[in-house]
């Protein structure tokens, strides 16, 4: 059958269309996707304002537009953290529904966390053992850890790349004293569920997910998105302690010429860059490999593990 997910982000609208059965991988057919960033949408109150709502109303409109021209059979909808921390997140939702059909789940924290991890688990195998996976999405920080398909632990945290670029560093380029307090904020953050992880053990494989790992890894000489899903791609600590200051020193413009960053990252790359330097720091991770599964093959697969064998 074909599929949609259809991911509201704290940065993006994505439609993802796979063509799909159970016991098969997902085949990508299509891909329809608006830049949002929903996360620095929120007033000071933590609401999602009036233009905020009516562009996510059509955005969503024009997603099941593209998903019905494609042919897609049944799309799963679903939202993340910026949809799911707005102090007006009911009446968003509500009008979502009421003006276009489609009635989003809000995913928890923890279900995102469970879900990556399910993703990630399929694509490296039963091989990989105990793995630890990390995802930082525009809002939120994942974290889990497991050695099956469940994950043993996971965590969300409010470390997205956006949300923080938006409360932290409001000017461009940054304000050194500004990143410094951020990092400052991103380790005690993390350092208090390192504990919750550790006592399981030292995980065998370690991996992350997202366009920021991924363009960390892109700008530590990983090979381009161009050169196919199956090779390999890894992010060494090292390199990315060699870029955090240089990022930090660099205008918004400068880093969207960077090798690998679009124009639409590149003003919540160093907020990023913070948050993967912290989590591999305080997890003890020398080097880990980028995993091109995410949330939305994790939505898929659990359809799919729910769809009876033809």
């Amino acid at each position: 059958m074909r599929l949609g997910v259809l991911d509201v982000g704290s940065n993006t609208v994505h439609l993802l269309v796979v063509d799909a059965h159970p016991g098969a991988r997902p085949l990508p057919a299509h891909s329809h996707k608006a830049d949002l960033r929903l996360a620095q949408l929120l007033d000071p109150a933590g609401a999602i304002g009036p233009e905020g709502v009516d562009r996510l109303v059509t955005v969503v409109r024009e997603a099941m537009v593209a998903a019905e021209d494609k042919g897609v059979e049944e799309v799963l909808p679903f939202a993340t953290s910026a949809v799911r921390e707005a102090s007006n997140a009911d009446a968003v939702l509500t009008r979502v529904k009421d003006e276009t059909g489609v009635d989003l789940r809000v995913l928890t924290g923890e279900e995102e966390a469970r879900l990556t991890f399910l993703a990630a688990r399929r694509w490296f195998g039963w091989s990989a053992g105990k793995l630890l996976v990390l995802d930082i999405g525009g809002g939120s920080l994942e974290i889990a850890y497991g050695m099956d398909e469940e994950p043993d632990a996971a965590a969300s945290l409010p470390l997205g790349a956006g949300r923080l670029t938006a409360a932290w560093l409001p000017t461009d380029p940054a304000d050194p004293a500004d990143v410094k307090a951020l990092r400052r904020h991103v380790r005690a953050q993390i350092a208090r569920t390192v504990g919750e992880f550790s006592r399981f053990g030292a995980p065998d494989h370690i991996v992350a997910t997202s366009k920021t790992f991924k363009q960390l890894a892109r700008l530590a000489g990983a090979a381009r998105s161009a050169d196919g899903l199956y090779v390999q791609r890894e992010l060494k600590r090292k390199s990315l302690e060699d870029w955090v200051p240089q990022l930090a020193a660099m205008t918004t413009q400068e880093r969207s010429e960077l090798p690998g960053v679009s124009e639409g990252r590149a003003g919540q790359l160093l907020a990023g860059a913070l948050v993967a330097e912290g989590a591999m720091d305080l997890f003890g991770v020398e080097t880990l490999e980028i995993c091109p599964w995410a949330l939305r093959e994790g939505v898929i697969l659990r359809k799919l593990d729910h769809l009876p064998a033809s």
